[in-house]
C-alpha cells in the first residue's frame, strides 16, 4: 500500500468546497493525473453517485471506476477501483477563519502481481502528491469564497 496524504488550506469556505470536492466529475480540473472523468449516473450527486476516471500517472494510462462512498458536511471519501488497484482518497474539510484546511489522503492497495509495484508507486505518488496540492489549491482559491 501507497499512502500519500497532504494538509493545506484554501480561500473558499467548507460550504463551497465539499459539494465541488463531493462531484468527481472535477477531478479533471484540479487532479494533474486525470485526464477523463465522466459520471456515469444522473441526478444530485450522492452517496453512491459513480465516475468513469481514466488518468495517466508516470506515463501509464489506468482506468477507474470510482463511487462517492461517503459524503458529509466536512468529508468526503471516493474509492476507485480496478482489477489491479483499489485507490481511496479522503478528503476532509474544515474551516480555517474564512476559508478551509483541507486534509486529502491518498491510500493506493494494489493487487495480485501489481503489489510489486508498490516501492515504485510510492515515489511517484508523492510527487503526484505536490502536484496535486499545488493544483487543488489553485482551482479552489480560484473559486473565490
Amino acid at each position: 500500500m501507497s499512502t500519500v496524504s497532504r494538509t493545506f488550506t484554501v480561500q473558499p469556505s467548507p460550504a463551497v468546497v465539499v459539494p465541488y470536492l463531493a462531484d468527481f466529475g472535477n477531478a479533471e480540473q484540479w487532479d494533474p493525473g486525470t485526464e477523463r472523468c465522466t459520471r456515469e449516473d444522473a441526478g444530485p450527486v450522492r452517496v453512491g453517485s459513480s465516475w468513469h476516471n481514466t488518468s495517466k500517472i508516470a506515463g501509464i494510462s489506468t482506468e477507474l471506476t470510482y463511487t462517492l462512498e461517503q459524503l458529509t458536511g466536512d468529508r468526503v471519501v471516493l474509492v476507485g477501483r480496478n482489477d489491479t488497484a483499489t485507490s481511496t482518497e479522503t478528503i476532509d474539510v474544515v474551516p480555517e477563519g474564512t476559508g478551509s484546511k483541507i486534509t486529502y489522503t491518498n491510500e493506493l492497495h494494489f493487487h495480485g502481481a501489481a503489489k510489486l509495484a508498490t516501492p515504485i508507486a510510492k515515489v511517484v505518488f508523492e510527487k503526484l502528491g505536490n502536484d496535486t496540492e499545488r493544483q487543488l489549491t489553485d482551482v479552489l482559491n480560484g473559486m473565490g469564497h
